[in-house]
């Protein structure tokens, strides 16, 4: 008799979770694609608030105070082949 009754409360507790999890399941998935929807839309409205072709710069590197700055490269001379 306690085997029976064992899987009869079992049956019955997995049951009740299957319905709990088909009622709270779609009401999560809902709130997750209603708050990924809002950060999308979020992140679109920033994109737009900035306007195409604008540069903006986050770093500018120190300026050299004697003018002259060895970095420039090396002048290469070339003849044009025609």
């Amino acid at each position: 008799m306690g085997i029976i009754k064992f899987i009869l409360i079992t049956l019955l507790i997995l049951y009740i979770i299957r319905v709990i999890i088909r009622l709270v399941f779609p009401l999560v998935l809902r709130n997750l694609f209603s708050k990924v929807q809002r950060q999308a839309e979020k992140q679109a409205r920033q994109q737009n608030a900035k306007p195409e072709g604008s540069i903006s710069i986050d770093y500018m590197p120190p300026k050299d105070k004697t003018g002259k700055s060895d970095n420039l490269g090396d002048f290469v001379d070339y003849e044009e082949v025609k």
